[in-house]
């Protein structure tokens, strides 16, 4: 299988979807100005995949997840994938981009991914 390849911005939908997971994790207001951070953030930063699963805590989804082989197929297909939406801190939390994230690691866990990243309001 081919590696991905990456766009150089994240798509518009991104961002709402960023919103509505970070609602889950804390009230409206703070996942608003969170969400905004990361649609204001225009430089990338490059982490390897398997920091990214580490940092989060989150399992790595397995390769037959519906959304996981979706986002494998794109890469198949040549299709470029939306860099990742992260939120740092402890655990960190990936706001956009967990299937692209475990998709990427099932074909090198050592790929750099490109990320949008912001620290959670009121830290540094």
């Amino acid at each position: 299988m081919p590696s991905e390849h990456w766009k150089a911005e994240p798509e518009a939908q991104d961002f709402p979807a960023a919103l509505n997971y970070l609602s889950l994790l804390v009230e409206p207001a703070e996942a608003g100005k969170l969400a905004k951070a990361l649609q204001r953030s225009s430089k990338l930063a490059h982490f390897k995949v398997k920091d990214i699963l580490r940092a989060s805590g989150l399992p790595l989804l397995p390769a037959d997840d519906d959304e996981v082989v979706k986002d494998l197929e794109k890469v198949r297909a040549g299709t470029r994938l939306s860099p990742v939406l992260l939120v740092r801190g402890s655990p960190l939390w990936i706001a956009d981009g967990y299937h692209r994230v475990c998709a990427s690691y099932h074909l090198d866990e050592s790929t750099e991914v490109p990320c949008h990243i912001v620290s959670r309001v009121g830290r540094s």
